[in-house]
C-alpha cells in the first residue's frame, strides 16, 4: 500500500466492555467521490495513491497497516428517553493518528456495515447523507466551528434500501475523539464505576489534562459545549438531533444528519423530520445542552465515594451552564454587530434587531453580512423602514465607540453558508451520477468569509418553490 497512516491507537487498549472488534463490510465496486488531501497531510499521512487505491482503502476493503477496526459501545438519551445500549451501529473506528500538530485524532468509517450494535439496521449509508456530512462538516470547519472533519467519501457500488433503493457510500470521518456523553451513560446504567473511571481517565488524557477528577472533568465539558452552542446560534445552525449520544466530550459538532442553516430568522425554526415537537429547535439548543450535561453529571456521580455530599456541587456546575451560554452568545452576537466586547448594556440593541428580523423573516446570514458591508442595503431587507432606521441610529451611536467594527464584522459574518436548497440540489445531482454541483458547492464553502462575484448566487436565499421544509437523518 503506497499511502501510510501513522496509527497510534489508544482506545483499542481499553479492556473488554468498551467495544467489539470486527472488520468492515467489503464494498463490491468502490469509487472515490471526494478526498481531503490537505486534511490527510495534517493527519501525518504519507505517500500517494491513485483514486482506485484510495477507494479501496476508504471503503474498508484494504485496511491500512496498523488499523484495528472496532465498534464503540455507548448508551444515550434520545429525545429525552433513555436507551441503555446504542453504540456504533454503522461505523467502525479503524484507529487513531497523531498529526503534524501533535494532536491525536480518530479515523472512523461510517456506513461500513452491520455491527453488534446495529439493532436491526443494515449498518450502511447512502450517498446523500455521506455527501451532506462531507459538505457541512467541512463548511463548519471553514467557519471556525469545532467539528468532526471529512477525510474521504466513497461510493460502494452497492444498493441500500430506505424509502427507495439508493446508491451506497462510506464516509471517512475524523474527530479529536468519538467519545460522547452516552459513553458515560453506558457504564452508569450498568453501575460499573471501574470501567467508567478508566473511560474518564482516557477522556481527560485526550481532552482536558488539567482536570483532576470527575467534577473538574464535568466543568471542562460544560465549558466546551457552552462555547459550541453559542457558535451554532451565531451562525443560524440547527443540529436537529441533539441526543446525548450526539453530544461530544471534546466540544466538537458531530453527526450531521438532519442539520440545517436557517434562511429567514425565527427562533423556533425546526427542519428535522424526526423532531415533531420542536425539542431541538434553533433557540431550544441553548436549553437542551444543559439537560444533556445533567445526564453526564448524574453518570459521573457514580465515581464519587460520597455521592450524596457531592450532589450540590454537581448541580451548581450544571446550573451555571445557561449563564455560560448566555455570556458566550452575547459576546458572539455583539461581534456580529461590530462590538468587540459586548456587555449587558448591548443586549437590548442585539435583541431589538433580532425582533425586527423575526417579524419580517429577514435572512439571518445576509442581514448581518450586509450590515457590515453596506448598512443601507441591509435596510432594504425590512419593509418597516422606520423601525429599522430607529434601530440603526442606536447602532451607529454604539459602534462609533469601536475601533474597527466593519473589519470585525467581516471576520465573523460569513458571506455564504451551506444553504439547504443548494445542498439538496447537489445531493440530488449526485444521486444521478453528477458530482459537479457537489464539488462546486464544496469549493465555495471552503472560503465562507470571501465570496467571488462569480459565485454570488450561492449567497442568495431560496426562491419560491426552492425552500427546504424538512431534512432527514438518512439512517
Amino acid at each position: 500500500m503506497s499511502i501510510a497512516f501513522p496509527f497510534d491507537n489508544s482506545f483499542a487498549t481499553l479492556p473488554e466492555g468498551f467495544f467489539l472488534r470486527q472488520p468492515p463490510r467489503p464494498a463490491s465496486a468502490p469509487e472515490l467521490l471526494a478526498f481531503n488531501a490537505p486534511l490527510a497531510a495534517d493527519l501525518g499521512m504519507t505517500g500517494e495513491a491513485p483514486p482506485e487505491e484510495l477507494a479501496q482503502i476508504f471503503a474498508g476493503n484494504q485496511l491500512p497497516e496498523g488499523a484495528d477496526p472496532l465498534a464503540q459501545a455507548y448508551a444515550g438519551h434520545q429525545f429525552g428517553g433513555f436507551s441503555p445500549q446504542l453504540g456504533d451501529g454503522r461505523a467502525l473506528l479503524i484507529g487513531e493518528v497523531v498529526g503534524r500538530d501533535g494532536q491525536r485524532r480518530d479515523i472512523q468509517l461510517k456506513g461500513s456495515g452491520r455491527t453488534a450494535f446495529s439493532r436491526g439496521g443494515d449498518g450502511l449509508a447512502g450517498i446523500g447523507p455521506v455527501l451532506r456530512e462531507y459538505l457541512v462538516s467541512e463548511a463548519m470547519a471553514a467557519l471556525g466551528v469545532p467539528t468532526t472533519r471529512s477525510l474521504a467519501a466513497v461510493a460502494t457500488g452497492d444498493t441500500i434500501y430506505r424509502e427507495t433503493a439508493l446508491p451506497g457510500a462510506v464516509l471517512t470521518r475524523v474527530a479529536s475523539s468519538h467519545l460522547r456523553v452516552g459513553h458515560f451513560e453506558f457504564f452508569a446504567g450498568r453501575r460499573d464505576p471501574a470501567r467508567m473511571r478508566l473511560l474518564m481517565e482516557h477522556a481527560i488524557a485526550r481532552h482536558d489534562p488539567r482536570a483532576d477528577g470527575p467534577l473538574s472533568f464535568l466543568k471542562g465539558v460544560i465549558a466546551r459545549q457552552a462555547e459550541l452552542v453559542a457558535q451554532w446560534l451565531s451562525l443560524g445552525f440547527i443540529h436537529g438531533v441533539m441526543n446525548t449520544d450526539n453530544t461530544t466530550i471534546s466540544g466538537e459538532t458531530i453527526d450531521y444528519g438532519p442539520c440545517a442553516f436557517m434562511d429567514g430568522y425565527h427562533p423556533q425554526t425546526v427542519f428535522s423530520s424526526i423532531d415533531r415537537q420542536g425539542r431541538y429547535a434553533y433557540d431550544n439548543q441553548r436549553h437542551v445542552l444543559p439537560w444533556n450535561m445533567a445526564q453526564l453529571a448524574s453518570a459521573l456521580l457514580l465515581l464519587e465515594e460520597e455521592a450524596e455530599g457531592q450532589v450540590e456541587a454537581y448541580t451548581q456546575a450544571v446550573h451555571a451552564m445557561p449563564g455560560l451560554i448566555d455570556a458566550a452568545t452575547l459576546r458572539r452576537f455583539g461581534q456580529k454587530l461590530g462590538i468587540a466586547e459586548a456587555d449587558e448594556a448591548d443586549r437590548g440593541l442585539i435583541e431589538a434587531l433580532l425582533t425586527l428580523m423575526q417579524n419580517e423573516g429577514a435572512d439571518f446570514t445576509n442581514t448581518f453580512r450586509a450590515l457590515g458591508e453596506d448598512p443601507g442595503r441591509a435596510g432594504t431587507m425590512f419593509s418597516d423602514t422606520a423601525a429599522f432606521a430607529g434601530w440603526r441610529r442606536d447602532w451607529d451611536a454604539r459602534i462609533a465607540r469601536e475601533e474597527a467594527p466593519q473589519d470585525l464584522m467581516a471576520r465573523v459574518n460569513p458571506a455564504v453558508i451551506p444553504r439547504n436548497h443548494r445542498v439538496e440540489a447537489a445531493l440530488a445531482a449526485a444521486h444521478q451520477g453528477d458530482l459537479a454541483p457537489f464539488r462546486d458547492l464544496h469549493r465555495v464553502l471552503a472560503t465562507p468569509f470571501s465570496l467571488a462575484e462569480a459565485d454570488s448566487a450561492y449567497a442568495a436565499p431560496p426562491r419560491p418553490g426552492e425552500e427546504v421544509q424538512a431534512t432527514f437523518c438518512g439512517t
